[in-house]
């Protein structure tokens, strides 16, 4: 009985160090999410408290903002930050609302951008779109070799791009890696289709009826993911062209592969 006492006394006493730890490590949020302290005096749309772009860009972005928000109402706000953010100060500072976009750029995560977006924002550019654009430009891959700045600016590029036309679904523009993937997935595609209407009987040319059964297959590899990537964000042909080759040459490959066979395997 004396035993389950004192260990009870001890489970206590580590609990209660544990707790205290971790709230002498951890201060609470209300001073580490609300320090108007940090904010200007004077109203600005930029606060670059990472100092992650030169005095130089921060003035042009300065003057773009005002201007986009003059000529469209919509109300595009920057801050950058490392250490020590303003927090829920920014709201009342910037006065924030349905039509506002609040750009976070905070270099101490993985991801350096993060998105507050308003309700009347959400029509236009939905959930999906804000994924995608923090996903392409705050990656640690794109920062290293664009820099925080650049990530900064392409961002706010695309949102002023979409906000202009009424609304996109997706972020515009077709970098190259993405470009790759819809170039692989299209040539994969043909490869499919390619061995699905190879003839399997004697006088055929070609077996239409395997290459429909497996169209849903082709079909998603080549239209959704090959087509589909390309004409949504850019309207270049190029890619889209390069695009058809890649799938046209695949289906001529794994086509033509079943006649090599045939003719090494006669030969032997």
């Amino acid at each position: 009985m004396q035993h389950c006492f004192w260990r009870r006394i001890l489970v206590f006493c580590a609990v209660f160090f544990l707790a205290g730890s971790i709230w002498v490590t951890h201060p609470p949020y209300a001073h580490a999410y609300d320090n108007p302290e940090l904010l200007p005096d004077t109203p600005t749309p930029v606060v670059d408290l990472a100092k992650s772009l030169t005095s130089a860009q921060e003035e042009n972005l300065v003057k773009k903002l005002e201007q986009f928000e003059a000529e469209t109402g919509w109300k595009l706000r920057v801050l950058t930050q490392y250490d020590r953010t303003p927090g829920l100060a920014v709201k009342n500072f910037w006065k924030l609302d349905d039509k506002s976009v609040l750009l976070v750029a905070d270099a101490s995560g993985g991801n350096i951008l993060n998105f507050n977006v308003g309700d009347a924002v959400y029509k236009l550019l939905p959930r999906t779109f804000w994924v995608e654009l923090q996903t392409r430009f705050g990656n640690l891959y794109f920062v290293r070799e664009e820099g925080e700045d650049g990530a900064i600016i392409q961002a706010l590029e695309s949102i002023e791009t979409c906000l202009r036309q009424g609304g996109c679904r997706v972020v515009p523009g077709l970098p190259r890696e993405q470009w790759i993937l819809t170039l692989i997935s299209s040539i994969i595609g043909g490869i499919v289709c390619g061995f699905a209407a190879q003839p399997r009987r004697d006088g055929q040319i070609i077996a239409w009826q395997w290459a429909l059964i497996f169209s849903p297959l082709w079909g998603i590899l080549f239209i959704a993911f090959g087509i589909g990537p390309v004409v949504s964000r850019t309207s270049d042909w190029l890619p889209l062209v390069r695009n058809i080759a890649g799938f046209l040459i695949g289906v001529l490959v794994a086509y033509l592969s079943n006649f090599f066979n045939r003719s090494s395997a006669s030969e032997m």
